[in-house]
């Protein structure tokens, strides 16, 4: 049975179909003949989370190698006919999915879909692209090993999930990327790449009948279900402690963060209301900015968000600053979350949280490309497309008593754990 969801963009209205393909495969479906494009994103459930944890970074070394060569192609030959029709194909993975993304001209999706076939049916895993591809994951752990965010945020989540997947870099380290072989990819696509855990969208000049044996070309094929191991909820330890890396720079960056509400908890939306006030990432109007920036000059920039991941929920933020005015940055942060646990937000603030988030909201819509990326996520949730309208709903009947009921239940006393990496003063 088919839906028809809309939801209105800056553009247009955006019509969202669910289809199920001749082959028993579900996908959503947003016709637009504006231009001759057609985009296709996907995900399969198990990402990064699912790498063992000597070889963690095998899933995002799988994601970087599918598009190096498949079937008969290898690498060069495979890049070589994505060029011919200027098509693009390119592969992710994330913490609980890998993802993938095909844009192309309508007059080459024949050619393209087949392209996308070899590439999750029939990878190559060859010697030369996967040394390659290796060393550049290399360089960049290199790289981050002495750049101060990089080390404050993979240093901040180990402890935050110590013994948990989500504590583990989705990039892997040094040393566990050396333990990984080509059998391992080859064992992992074969464990991991299914059927059963598939979600599709698929936006542009297609009509249903063409999306649904594009969709079945591409993915029928592989095997019904996938071998994932089981991932415990994600305990968050470390509450009240601060833990100081030395690092002979001029700023110091702090990251600090604690539990969060999981997505499928009846406060989970105000939740997000009270973080995107407090600190919401590009948000100039914001509690953290105000206090933290524009009154006492302490940072240039200050953010917190929450995180709602399948197996744990966390509100994460931080700011770098002067080394003698780290202690005072993190003390008026740590402020201003105790002080939203504890009172919430003032009338005007909450609505101008969510008239933001609500107005805000369609311009995540005004491409086939961010449409396509977001039907996605919104399948990954767990959420049906009735989403696509519920979800400003929930947000506009988000009340001052409610938020400060979710902010009292997701930041509790305002304890944070934090990682600072510099010379701070203070801590």
């Amino acid at each position: 049975m088919q839906k028809h969801i809309v939801v209105s963009s800056p553009k247009s209205a955006v019509k969202v179909k669910t289809v199920v393909t001749p082959r028993g495969l579900a996908l959503w479906l947003v016709e637009s003949y504006a231009v001759p494009l057609v985009s296709l994103e996907f995900a399969i459930r198990g990402g990064s989370a699912q790498d063992p944890t000597d070889k963690a970074g095998l899933g995002m070394l799988l994601a970087g190698l599918l598009d190096e060569g498949a079937g008969e192609l290898d690498a060069q030959a495979f890049q070589r006919a994505l060029d011919e029709k200027a098509i693009e194909i390119s592969f992710h993975s994330d913490r609980d999915a890998m993802s993938g993304r095909m844009r192309t001209l309508t007059k080459n999706l024949d050619r393209a879909a087949e392209l996308l076939r070899l590439a999750i049916n029939q990878p190559r895993f060859d010697e030369e692209p996967f040394i390659r591809v290796r060393e550049n994951a290399n360089a960049r752990l290199r790289h981050d090993a002495n750049d101060p965010g990089s080390m404050a945020a993979k240093a901040w989540k180990a402890h935050a999930f110590p013994g948990h997947p989500y504590g583990q870099p989705t990039d892997g380290a040094l040393d566990t990327l050396a333990l990984i072989e080509r059998a391992d990819l080859a064992a992992a696509a074969k464990r991991l790449l299914a059927r059963d855990q598939l979600v599709v969208a698929v936006v542009g000049a297609i009509d249903e009948k063409s999306a649904g044996e594009l969709v079945d070309r591409a993915f029928a094929d592989l095997p019904a279900k996938a071998d994932l191991k089981p991932v415990a909820a994600a305990p968050f330890a470390g509450l009240g402690k601060i833990d100081a890396i030395p690092l002979d720079v001029p700023q110091s960056t702090i990251r600090f963060g604690r539990p969060g509400l999981m997505r499928d908890d009846p406060d989970y939306i105000a939740s997000v209301v009270a973080a995107h006030v407090l600190g919401g990432s590009g948000n100039m109007t914001s509690r953290l900015f105000r206090e933290v920036r524009e009154k006492r000059g302490l940072a240039y920039t200050v953010f917190g968000n929450f995180y709602a991941y399948d197996h744990g929920a966390y509100y994460y933020g931080g700011t770098t600053t002067k080394n003698e005015r780290a202690r005072e940055s993190f003390d008026v942060a740590s402020h201003e979350i105790r002080d939203v646990a504890l009172k919430g937000l003032s009338e005007e603030e909450l609505e101008k949280g969510k008239t933001y988030l609500i107005g805000s909201y369609p311009l995540r819509f005004d491409t086939s490309v961010k449409i396509a990326a977001q039907l996605v996520h919104i399948q990954l949730e767990g959420r049906s497309p009735e989403w696509l309208v519920e979800r400003n709903l929930e947000i506009a009947a988000v009340t001052g008593e409610s938020l400060k009921r979710a902010a009292e239940r997701a930041f509790g006393d305002g304890s944070l754990y934090t990682t600072v990496v510099g010379k701070p003063e203070g801590f």
